[in-house]
């Protein structure tokens, strides 16, 4: 049975309908990560088979074309065929038709009268082929994405039907809030860029360090709530290496990557919606095609590619009875580069020219910035943090440590009486709670302010803020590195 359209559905329908019926064949449908894409497709697929129309629908992959064919059925559209292989679904009499691109490119296609291109922002060349062929020019190719921003797709698409945003669906109540922390920040330093994103080598070098996994998971226990988790990483190293550490402190996680078997995967996924498992850990394979109750995203995989990013938080802004929000923990730093996920939004397809480039770089970015207290990242205007109430006096700053971690240091010189007697309160509070002495607190003390605490010996015990034992944590870790490497020389 074929669910109500919502109102945001209808009006890409009756879009699509007006460019179609105002000559355009090539139109591109962007919906954003959670507006309901199947049951917009489910509407499309109906409204051909009303009018006698035959049907292919086509998928990025082979893995989704199972997942596909049963969200056709939901919709209560029953007669589909499969073209792949001796796939126990091939029937070509059926007027819908699900195949892959994969399989498409190995064989003559047949005729149909309306082709849909699922996650149309995913391009191969010979679709650029098949749409420009003279025996396909009156044929409508119809393209679905969330993210249709791939460069020079405006070349083969000649509408972009876009009527919401993802702003606009988390505010009407359709997608989930969310709320982002900022916790570490990678040093990236040396790590090229390939194609206008990080070059995965270089990112997986990185990123797959002790100190910086260990902190993933640190923090993870420390926010994470237990909520259902999909954890992304740089490459199968890195994201395996994230699933062993993760299960060492007692998370059950499975893990997931290009390489693992359809019935693996729906092993993996039943494990997860039953609890059984905690959090999954994934390269490349959890960005399209899941549509789970996921409630915390790990981004662990710093990206510069707007689609890659707005493709991986979309996997937890889904609504789901008793979610209140979508937790996100950005190891990556990708939100302080291309700020929240509600804020990226395009109105043209890019047909590559160099005047849209250059008018898209010129526009001004207002970033988000982290609450140095908690390591909330709120929007730019926001007087002080909406997690802990924390309103900044004084401007903080950046500062790498031993090329690997941030740590985030206040302005030595300009730190108020109230803020050091207060900041020397909470050290020493960390000192008695970890039996260390007076003159640890004081040490630490002159390490953050550049004086020592002569005027605040008598300051009262403070509970240590989230940046405090942050920063603190930082130079344990620098600490166990130094020696490290000494130890290395002295050997050799």
């Amino acid at each position: 049975m074929s669910r109500v359209l919502r109102p945001h559905q209808s009006r890409i329908v009756e879009r699509l309908r007006e460019s179609l019926a105002t000559g355009h064949r090539r139109p591109m449908v962007q919906a954003p990560t959670g507006a309901g894409k199947t049951v917009v497709a489910g509407a499309i697929v109906r409204g051909a088979l009303a009018k006698g129309k035959r049907v292919l629908f086509v998928v990025p992959a082979l893995s989704l074309i199972d997942q596909t064919v049963r969200s056709f059925w939901a919709e209560g559209i029953r007669d589909v065929g499969v073209i792949q292989g001796a796939h126990p679904m091939t029937d070509a009499s059926k007027p819908v038709q699900v195949a892959s691109i994969q399989t498409l490119q190995r064989r003559a296609i047949p005729r149909f009268d309306i082709v849909v291109i699922d996650e149309a922002h995913r391009w191969f060349e010979m679709l650029g082929l098949w749409m420009g062929s003279p025996d396909w020019a009156t044929v409508p190719f119809v393209g679905l994405s969330a993210t249709p921003w791939t460069r020079g797709l405006g070349k083969f698409y000649d509408d972009l039907i876009s009527v919401t945003t993802t702003a606009s669906l988390i505010e009407g109540g359709y997608l989930s809030p969310f709320r982002v922390y900022v916790p570490s920040h990678p040093d990236l330093t040396g790590v090229r860029t390939v194609a206008g994103d990080y070059h995965e080598g270089d990112l997986g070098e990185a990123m797959n360090k002790p100190a910086l996994v260990a902190d993933v998971v640190q923090t993870w226990l420390q926010r994470g709530e237990n909520r259902p988790t999909f954890i992304f990483g740089v490459d199968r190293a890195h994201a395996k290496n994230l699933q062993a550490q993760f299960e060492a402190a007692g998370v059950p996680t499975g893990y997931i990557d290009a390489y693992t078997k359809a019935d693996e995967r729906e092993v993996l996924f039943r494990r997860f919606t039953s609890g059984e498992l905690t959090a999954i850990a994934s390269v490349g394979c959890l960005t399209t095609g899941v549509d789970l109750d996921v409630r915390c995203i790990v981004l662990a995989r710093p990206t510069k590619s707007e689609m890659l990013f707005v493709q991986i938080i979309g996997r937890g802004l889904r609504t789901a009875p008793g979610k209140d929000d979508l937790l996100v923990l950005d190891h990556s730093d990708t939100h302080l580069r291309l700020g929240f996920v509600t804020d990226i939004h395009h109105d043209v397809l890019d047909d590559g020219r160099e005047r849209q480039k250059r008018e898209a770089k010129a526009k001004p970015e207002a970033m988000p910035k982290e609450c140095p207290s908690c390591s909330f990242l709120k929007p730019l205007k926001a007087p002080k943090c909406p997690a802990c109430g924390f309103k900044p006096e004084r401007q903080s700053e950046v500062q790498c440590d031993d090329g690997d971690l941030v740590e985030m240091t206040p302005k030595r010189a300009r730190a108020s009486t109230i803020e050091k007697e207060s900041l020397f309160g909470q050290l020493k509070h960390v000192a008695r709670r970890r039996n260390y002495s007076e003159g640890w607190a004081a040490h630490k003390f002159r390490e953050l302010t550049g004086v020592w605490p002569d005027r605040y010996h008598n300051a009262p015990l403070v509970e240590p803020t989230a940046f405090v034992l942050s920063w603190i944590k930082s130079r344990q870790i620098a600490y166990i590195k130094t020696r490290g490497r000494s130890h290395a020389h002295a050997a050799e």
